[in-house]
């Protein structure tokens, strides 16, 4: 349960959260870039807690895999236990904020789309979440109206703003709370912009809010377990 356990979000120590709740699909360019049909309603899929991997940390290419796709996204940090919440008080839940990548193992997604089965495997290997440190909820004034921006080898890939999400914050909230109950320690991730691409092992992404935080991960093959 919340509150049970910590994980450290680079230099601020939060409660461990149940839940990591991701959003697909929610830039319009985005979905189309993959050919995917623009969502008349949030797009939702859940990853494990057991993902997230520090500022400074390695992702890891799971064997036999030669690569995986980034997806720089904002995070919100739920801050107390929210269920059926009305989309006027949604902000009311928001400890704070965070920058994470949804990291993917596309050739598995979509071999899962295809058979009409779940993205659950492709999205929850071990360090497919990496999160910045915690951001307060003060320091972002406007959470409409942040850059986004990641680079694989100094080279950009993905840049865009927050103002170009379908669904807002407080209805992503509202929407949510109103199928599950949200816990203090909670994640959301609000989707990706366009850009979304593959990267290989020896390689090395950095990501950030403009004027607000930076981080960086190596990737490494994840070494094969033997049978």
């Amino acid at each position: 349960m919340a509150g049970s356990s910590t994980t450290q979000l680079g230099n601020k120590l939060l409660s461990l959260g149940t839940k990591i709740v991701a959003v697909g699909r929610n830039y319009a360019a985005h979905a189309k870039e993959l050919g995917n049909a623009v969502p008349k309603e949030p797009v939702l899929f859940l990853k494990p807690t057991s993902s997230y991997v520090q500022n400074g940390g390695t992702i890891e290419i799971p064997h036999p895999l030669e690569s995986l796709h980034y997806e720089v996204e904002l995070a919100v940090v739920i801050g107390k236990k929210a269920r059926d919440v009305r989309q006027v008080h949604a902000m009311d839940f928001v400890e704070g904020y965070a920058l994470a990548l949804d990291m993917t193992a596309r050739e598995i997604q979509s071999t899962a789309k295809a058979a009409g089965l779940p993205w659950s495997v492709a999205k929850g290997y071990d360090t497919f979440t990496p999160i910045s440190s915690y951001i307060p909820k003060s320091m972002v004034p406007n959470q409409d109206n942040l850059e986004l921006w990641l680079k694989v080898d100094g080279e950009i890939k993905q840049k865009g703003s927050t103002k170009d999400m379908m669904f807002k914050i407080p209805y992503l909230i509202s929407h949510i709370s109103s199928i599950m109950t949200l816990f203090e320690g909670d994640v959301i991730l609000t989707g990706t912009p366009p850009g979304v691409g593959p990267v290989k092992a020896g390689q090395k992404i950095t990501a950030g809010i403009t004027d607000l935080i930076e981080m960086s991960f190596d990737v490494q093959r994840r070494q094969k377990v033997s049978e």
